[in-house]
């Protein structure tokens, strides 16, 4: 039906190309808004079911957020919130879902204007919803930038009262999160009430303003961060324990490979070897060595040398680095929770097959009615997960192989002594 929007027409005219972007753009609002349609429905038709079999007000639709993420292959803290745009839109703001239809609005520009109107009650949502989106017309050319002032401006003549008490509650959500950024870099945010957040920023570019000794401003703001939070020089090694997860011929400088940081992902070999040498060389640091083992051929971590008494920290350790991220199919979380693909109370055995790294979110949703979880390993050995939501869909996830894993199959010998090896470590 769409296809002709796709083709590439090579001897086509450059407004003739313009307009089938643009045709595309339209598309891809109005694939918006049928998503919405479609979440809302789904959440509605689960909660009618629930309410039937009597399930409590307040446990219907448990879940249901990360069952829309899957279906759209996202995280399921995005799956949260398209799955409350949806609702807002169907509800209570029709005027922002046809101007999403009509392509006017973008998925995103529609969900900043559900965002600013949260604060309201559903009466006055409604009269920012007619007054902001009833005119598209309007809305043509707006940016970000103007289409949140817009929407601010209308909430707060609505209920300044309910503005000002939303800003309020926002301290309370001040937090600070980490995320990988390309070339073994990191993003540190820090979520701040806006005169801390000011004042910080200030206090950074003051030191910047002073500083001449070739750093770029940027970096001279960097390094006062760095050392102004930990205490230390921002090139000191920093006593906070880190795991490196590196392969014994890449340490060593064998061959090059890649490694793996707990709670950020992989990294060239060369610069974890960094990491451990800097680590070593400082007296002011500690350095622990601990050996994984896994499976040659597939890089599926097997078993752990356990450098605690109690079997259940090194279960745990165990977990969260044969798995590294949550593994609910799509979500990049760190791991939180360390749990039950089968229950314990069903007869789900305490045992590194059965266990699972999940995030928070993801753990608490797999206990909805409806869900379940079975492990195993696939084909190639690694520990594998089937997630099965109530509507009977299957999501599969597989655990990442171990840096420096061969690409060559094992041999038939080398498949015999690794089981042997295996049957060692497991006495």
């Amino acid at each position: 039906m769409f296809e002709a929007l796709w083709e590439i027409d090579p001897t086509a005219g450059e407004s003739a190309l313009v307009e089938r972007i643009a045709a595309l753009e339209r598309l891809k609002s109005a694939a918006a808004a049928g998503q919405a349609r479609l979440a809302a429905a789904l959440d509605a038709s689960r909660r009618a079911a629930e309410a039937a079999a009597g399930v409590p007000a307040a446990k219907r639709g448990r879940g249901m957020a990360a069952e829309v993420a899957l279906a759209r292959r996202d995280s399921p803290a995005r799956g949260g919130r398209h799955l409350g745009l949806a609702k807002a839109l169907v509800y209570e703001m029709p005027h922002t879902l046809a101007a999403l239809d009509s392509g006017v609005l973008s998925e995103w520009r529609a969900t900043i204007v559900v965002r600013e109107s949260a604060c309201l009650d559903v009466e006055d949502r409604r009269r920012l919803d007619a007054e902001l989106c009833s005119d598209t017309a309007a809305l043509e050319g707006l940016g970000d930038g103007a289409l949140t002032a817009e929407a601010k401006a209308i909430a707060y003549r609505l209920d300044p009262h309910a503005v000002v008490d939303r800003a309020a509650r926002a301290v309370e959500e001040r937090t600070v999160t980490i995320r990988p950024a390309p070339d073994t870099m990191t993003y540190v945010t820090a979520l701040l009430p806006m005169a801390q957040g000011v004042s910080v920023y200030a206090a950074l570019k003051r030191e910047a303003d002073v500083c001449c000794d070739g750093r770029s401003r940027g970096q001279v703001m960097a390094d006062t961060l760095v050392e102004r939070v930990t205490g230390r020089p921002a090139d000191a090694a920093v006593p906070v324990a880190v795991n490196v997860v590196i392969s014994d011929q890449a340490l060593l400088g064998a061959k090059q490979g890649a490694a793996v940081i707990a709670g950020y992902g992989s990294v060239p070999s060369a610069v974890a070897q960094k990491m451990v040498l800097d680590a070593v060389s400082d007296p002011r640091s500690r350095a622990t060595l601990r050996r994984l083992y896994a499976t040659p051929a597939s890089g599926a971590l097997v078993a752990l040398e356990s450098r605690s008494r109690l079997f259940a920290k090194g279960l745990a350790d165990f977990i969260e680095l044969r798995d590294q991220r949550c593994r609910t199919p799509y979500c990049d979380a760190p791991v939180r929770h360390r749990d039950h693909a089968t229950p314990h109370r069903r007869g789900g055995a305490t045992s590194g097959v059965n266990g699972l790294g999940l995030c928070e979110a993801c753990n608490y949703a797999k206990e909805a009615p409806g869900w379940s979880v079975t492990t195993g390993t696939d084909e190639n050995g690694r520990h594998a997960a089937e997630f099965t939501t109530p509507n009977g869909t299957h999501y599969h996830s597989a655990a990442p192989p171990m840096p420096g894993t061969p690409k060559m199959p094992m041999t038939q010998a080398e498949m015999y002594l690794n089981g042997q090896l295996l049957q060692v470590i497991a006495a």
